[in-house]
C-alpha cells in the first residue's frame, strides 16, 4: 500500500507594498536581487537600514512592511531584499554561501543611491542576522554598524568539534530540514516528517519525489557525501575591519549557542571587542517574552505593531550613535541585561557581570543536588553509578513541538521526570529569592555500552505546585564511551532569579526527539540508519570524576530598573 501524501503547505510572495518601490538590484553577476525601499520623510539623502532575508520580504511571516514602517517613522530609509534565489529574486537557491558577496554588492548599489547620504546599517533575526555577518566579512566601508539579533556566524551550521577528545555537538533535525524547507527552490513549502519510519531521510526523499525536485541545499549536506562550501569567500567576519555590533539575544533562543560563540571570540581580538554590545532579554527565537510565557498563539497585527517599540528601539538607539552620530557611544551600555522573573535591564561593563561567586552542586545517588560541600561531608563520598537505557524505539521527547517558540510553549516537563531514562536529581527550596547569572556546565564520568552516546542535560525551575520549566540545558555527542569517559556540557548563559519557593532540578537523558536526531544506538548515522539497538547508559556520582552542576550566583537582590 502506498503512503499517504505529505501534505505540504506552499507559500509563495506577497504583493509589493504601496508604501513600497520594488528595484531588481544588478549583483555582480547579473542576477538580479529585488529589492523593496521605503523612503522616511521626503526622500532626502539620509541613512539607509538594510533588510536581507529569506521569507518574503512582502509576506506575513516576518512583517517586514510594518517593521519598515516604524523605521520610517524613526527617520531611516529602508531597503529590504529577498536574498538570492527566493521569493522575486533571481538566481540560485543556495542558502549561506552568496550572502557575503551579494551583501557587498547591495550595499554597494544603496550606497550610490540619490536617497543614501552614504551610511547604511543592517539588522534582523536568525538567518537575516546571519547576512550581516556575511555583508560585514567583505568590509564594505558603507556599512556603518550592525544589530543582529537571535543569531550567530555559525548559525544552522552541521555539528562541529566542542573539545579536543573528540566531542562534538549533537545535530539538530532542523539544520537539514531547514535546507529541504526554506531552501528548496524560491518558496517555502512547510511540511512534517514521519518520526515513526526509519531510516528519517526516506522523509526527505518522498518530500522531494511529491513536488518533484531536489534541493540542492539540502544535497550539499547529504549524510552520504556532504560538502562544505564556504560561508565567507573573502574571509571571516572575525578577521575583516571591525564595526560597531549589537548582539541581541534571548535566554531561552535555541540558537543562543552560536552567538554567544561570537561574544566570546569577539571579546578575543581588541578592535571588535571595542565596537561590541550586547542587549539580552528574557525572550525565545521567535520573541515572546518570559512575561507572556505559555500563551500558545502567535501575536496578532495589532499585538505586534504595539510590540515595535520594544523590538526595534533597542537598535534604533544603536544606530542613532553610530550611524547617525547622534549622542555618544558612552550612552550606549556595553551590556544591558534581563534577570529573568523581575523587571527592566540591568547593566554592567562585561559579561559575566561583576561580584558572581562560583557554586557548585552535586547529584547525589538518592536523586538529590546538594552544594558539594554538604554532599561530601568535608571528605569525597564513595563513588556510586546510576544507570538508565537509552532505547531508539522509545526516544525522551522533546518537551516543545517548535523548539524555536520555547517560551511560547513554556511547556511544564514534570511528567519527564517519570521516565526511567530520566535521571531526576531535585535540590532544596530557596527560602529567598536567589539570582545567578553567567554560565552554567555540567560535567561528569558517563559511559556506554553502544559505540557512541549523548547526553542531553536541563535544568529546570520546579515550582511549590510541582511544575517545572526550562532554565538553561545543553547536549554534547561523545563517541568511545566504552569503560567511562569525562563528559563537558556547555548548558549556555543564564540570567535567572530562583524566586522563594522554587528549588533546581537536574535532568539527565541520551535523547531529546525529534528536536535532536537521536544515536540510534549502532553506531550508524542518525538520518539514514535502517536499524537500532538499545545502549546501557551509566553516570557516575561522588568522588573526583562525579557529576557536578557549576553554577555562578549574584551576592545579593538589586534594585530592578526601568524597562523600556
Amino acid at each position: 500500500m502506498d503512503a499517504e501524501p505529505i501534505q505540504i503547505l506552499h507559500n509563495g510572495p506577497a504583493p509589493v507594498p504601496d508604501a513600497a518601490t520594488q528595484y531588481m538590484v544588478p549583483m555582480r553577476d547579473r542576477v538580479r536581487l529585488a529589492t523593496d525601499v521605503y523612503l522616511a520623510g521626503d526622500g532626502s539623502p539620509g541613512p539607509v537600514v538594510l533588510i536581507r532575508l529569506p521569507y518574503d520580504k512582502d509576506g506575513p511571516f516576518i512583517s517586514i512592511p510594518e517593521i519598515a514602517a516604524y523605521m520610517v517613522g524613526r527617520g531611516y530609509h529602508v531597503a529590504a531584499q529577498d536574498v538570492r534565489g527566493k521569493f522575486r529574486s533571481e538566481g540560485e537557491t543556495l542558502l549561506f554561501v552568496n550572502e557575503a558577496v551579494d551583501g557587498h554588492d547591495t550595499i554597494d548599489w544603496i550606497a550610490k543611491q540619490p536617497w543614501c547620504d552614504g551610511d547604511v546599517a543592517m539588522w534582523g533575526d536568525s538567518y537575516y542576522g546571519y547576512t550581516q555577518w556575511a555583508a560585514a566579512s567583505t568590509g564594505h566601508p558603507a556599512l556603518k554598524a550592525i544589530a543582529p539579533r537571535v543569531t550567530g556566524t555559525r548559525l544552522g551550521s552541521l555539528p562541529e568539534p566542542v573539545g579536543e577528545d573528540g566531542a562534538m555537538e549533537v545535530e539538530m533535525s532542523i539544520h537539514r530540514l531547514y535546507a529541504a524547507t526554506f531552501f528548496h527552490d524560491n518558496d517555502v513549502h512547510l511540511w512534517e516528517p514521519d518520526w515513526t519510519h526509519r531510516p528519517y531521510i526516506d522523509n526527505v526523499e518522498r518530500f522531494f519525489a511529491q513536488v518533484g525536485a531536489r534541493s540542492m541545499s539540502f544535497d550539499q549536506w547529504h549524510p552520504d557525501s556532504p560538502v562544505f562550501l564556504r560561508r565567507f569567500p573573502g574571509g571571516h567576519p572575525y578577521d575583516a575591519r571591525p564595526l560597531p555590533v549589537l548582539h541581541q539575544m534571548g535566554w531561552w533562543d535555541n540558537c543562543a549557542p552560536w552567538h554567544w560563540q561570537d561574544v566570546r571570540a569577539l571579546a578575543e581580538r581588541p578592535g571588535w571587542a571595542h565596537n561590541q554590545y550586547l542587549f539580552i532579554d528574557s525572550i525565545d527565537h521567535v520573541n515572546v517574552g518570559l512575561s507572556e510565557a505559555g500563551r500558545g498563539t502567535e501575536r496578532t497585527v495589532e499585538e505586534f505593531r504595539a510590540f515595535l517599540p520594544e523590538y526595534l528601539e533597542p537598535a534604533l538607539e544603536f544606530f542613532d550613535v553610530f550611524v547617525k552620530g547622534q549622542g555618544s557611544p558612552e550612552d550606549i551600555p556595553r551590556v544591558r541585561w534581563n534577570l529573568a522573573h523581575t523587571e527592566g535591564f540591568r547593566t554592567c561593563a562585561s559579561w559575566p557581570p561583576e561580584g558572581i561567586s562560583p557554586l557548585t552542586l552535586s547529584p547525589a545517588p538518592e536523586g538529590r543536588l546538594v552544594p558539594s560541600e554538604e554532599g561530601h561531608g568535608g571528605e569525597e563520598a564513595p563513588p556510586a553509578v546510576v544507570e538508565w537505557t537509552h532505547d531508539p524505539d522509545d526516544l525522551v521527547p522533546s518537551p516543545v513541538t517548535d523548539p524555536f517558540a520555547a517560551l511560547r510553549e513554556y511547556p511544564d516537563e514534570r511528567d519527564l521526570a517519570d521516565r526511567p531514562d530520566v535521571l531526576v536529581f531535585d535540590g532544596p527550596q530557596t527560602a529567598d529569592d536567589a539570582d545567578y547569572a553567567g554560565p552554567v556546565r555540567f560535567t561528569g564520568e558517563v559511559g556506554s555500552s553502544g559505540p557512541k552516546m549523548d547526553v542531553f542535560v536541563r535544568l529546570l525551575d520546579v515550582a511549590p505546585d510541582g511544575a517545572a520549566h526550562l532554565v538553561a540545558r545543553g547536549q554534547v555527542h561523545l563517541p568511545d564511551t566504552a569503560g567511562g569517559r569525562r563528559a563537558d556540557v556547555d548548558m549556555g548563559q543564564i540570567g535567572y532569579r530562583l524566586r522563594a519557593g522554587h528549588r533546581f532540578r537536574v535532568h539527565v537523558a541520551s535523547s531529546d526527539f525529534p528536536e535532536f536526531m537521536p544515536q540510534p544506538g549502532n553506531g550508524l548515522h542518525p538520518w539514514t540508519a535502517a536499524t537500532a539497538e538499545k545502549n546501557h547508559q551509566t553516570l557516575r556520582l561522588g568522588g573526583a570524576d562525579g557529576a557536578r552542576l557549576h553554577l555562578n550566583r549574584l551576592p545579593e537582590a538589586r534594585g530592578e530598573g526601568g524597562r523600556r
